[in-house]
């Protein structure tokens, strides 16, 4: 077996356990891409990167004992050299006082309780309710045979390999906080996402089962942590029981927000003890200030979780983020009323805008899903709309060849041929010129010159998508993170 390794994420910003506190994160924020992948990419080796961060692997070195998890004795034999290759901070490393308690969580289960049990659930090492704190998940499950196999060499010079195990999710047999002491919140941040609502339902059941009675939620974001006109939301199981079979957020979203410093005023007069952050960059890079500029440095016992949110998919180590399901199946329905337009007309031609501000996920699986596609555009493969090898003089030859033709393109792609502004919203995010609208511009001046009918039609279904109810992949998805998160803040060890 190889040598096992820790890794850290030193990027600023980052949401890392890397730092002893008493706040967690499910995930690592969402990562970011900034060089294109080589032409040859195209969809077969289209693939996660990480750009503009730095991924530290302490990797052990080539004569450290090799642990050997077929022994039954590896636990005695190996323990120290086992928690010095997997260690993480501990919620007293900051809080040394911090006495564990027997778990709540299976106590509460909706099972009946016999005799036999009368006086609670025996450990894990008799009754395995409980995940272990030794499980560890593999991340990395392909080997490449040879190394010119496609994606066996790291081909964006920003990538580095990133850790090789993490710690398994779960109910843990031992607990740190009292649920009779917590005050939970839950706020959600910048766009709507499908999944929204299954989260937070999740979210509140996890927290009732634990015996947590105090649960509120901040409305419309951040902002709902200074705007006097805004009170917090009571939750509960009953408030929130059909939430998800509708779309958008219960509590609303909203960008931007008051100081770091006045969010963390607001959650000590509130009593705050544990917040839920559902969000992408902005939102995170925002809990992680909470964290580490107030929480830390005022040494408050408060629980931070952020689960991550972008219907773009665009997280490192994930295989898929709630929504984009979703987004997918619904971004197809716009792809074939695109086709059906386009083939219904003379030589027509059926541009349809997707979300995908850094990847080409959405994009890429819809295109897929319609069969319908004639040129997919993705922020990770450059492109050209003139020259002989361009997309303009694709369309011609489709247009000659087939009547029709249908285009799909990811919001981000072909930033290169637009105007550049410094602009930001209010998460920090750059503003996007308008890809879409400028091909379908592109596409009737082009045309038009050369003396060539084309019936232009745009479909732009952003808002349509993302304000959709979660479809049955993703509830379930959102139930596992909802009840995930809920485990991390009340047991001993922070996720990675």
């Amino acid at each position: 077996m190889e040598s096992l390794s820790r890794a850290s994420i030193t990027n600023p910003g980052t949401l890392s356990p890397s730092s002893s506190s008493a706040s967690y994160f499910l995930f690592p924020r969402r990562f970011r891409r900034s060089n294109g992948f080589s032409s040859s990419s195209a969809f077969g080796n289209l693939r996660r990167i990480v750009s503009r961060c730095r991924v530290r692997a302490e990797i052990e070195k080539p004569n450290a004992p090799v642990i050997d998890f077929s022994d039954p004795e590896w636990r005695i034999k190996y323990q120290k050299d086992f928690e010095r290759r997997f260690n993480i901070p501990h919620i007293t490393d900051v809080f040394p006082d911090a006495k564990p308690i027997p778990s709540t969580f299976c106590l509460r289960m909706r099972t009946p309780v016999s005799e036999d049990f009368a006086g609670g659930y025996p450990s894990d090492e008799e009754w395995h309710g409980y995940i272990n704190n030794n499980d560890r998940v593999l991340l990395k499950t392909i080997n490449f045979a040879s190394p010119n196999s496609a994606g066996a060499v790291c081909i964006d010079p920003d990538c580095t390999w990133v850790e090789q195990w993490v710690h398994r999710a779960g109910p843990r047999e031992k607990i740190y906080f009292k649920p009779e002491e917590v005050k939970a919140a839950i706020v959600t941040c910048g766009g709507l996402c499908p999944g929204l609502n299954d989260v937070i339902r999740q979210v509140v059941i996890t927290l009732e089962i634990y015996g947590v009675k105090s649960i509120v939620g901040i409305p419309f974001g951040y902002r709902g942590f200074s705007n006097s006109d805004l009170s917090e939301m009571p939750l509960s199981r009953k408030v929130v029981q059909n939430i998800h079979l509708s779309g958008g957020s219960l509590l609303g979203v909203s960008r931007g927000g008051p100081s770091v410093s006045d969010i963390v005023d607001r959650m000590q007069e509130k009593g705050i003890n544990m917040i839920f952050v559902l969000g992408g960059n902005g939102t995170h890079a925002g809990a992680n200030a909470i964290h580490e500029e107030q929480c830390r440095k005022r040494k408050l016992k408060v629980a931070v979780v952020g689960v991550p949110k972008t219907i773009d998919n665009d997280i490192l180590l994930m295989d898929k983020t709630f929504g984009f399901d979703t987004a997918v199946e619904e971004a197809q329905r716009a792809i074939n009323s695109a086709y059906i337009e386009a083939h219904s007309a003379y030589h027509g031609v059926g541009i349809v805008k997707l979300m995908g501000r850094h990847s080409g996920f959405i994009a890429m699986h819809a295109s897929l899903a319609s069969g319908q596609i004639d040129i997919c555009l993705i922020p990770e493969v450059p492109f050209q709309l003139h020259g002989p090898h361009g997309v303009l003089t694709h369309l011609k030859y489709l247009i000659e060849t087939k009547g029709s033709a249908v285009v799909c393109v990811a919001e981000g792609a072909g930033q290169n041929l637009l105007q550049k502004t410094n602009a930001t919203d209010a998460s920090g995010n750059m503003v996007l010129g308008d890809i879409g609208v400028h091909i379908q511009q592109e596409t009737k001046k082009y045309f038009r010159e050369i003396g060539v009918h084309a019936d232009v039609k745009y479909i732009d279904p952003t808002y349509m998508i993302r304000a959709c109810r979660a479809n049955a992949s993703d509830g379930i998805l959102c139930a596992v993170l909802g009840q995930n998160a809920v485990s991390f803040p009340l047991i001993p060890l922070p996720p990675l």
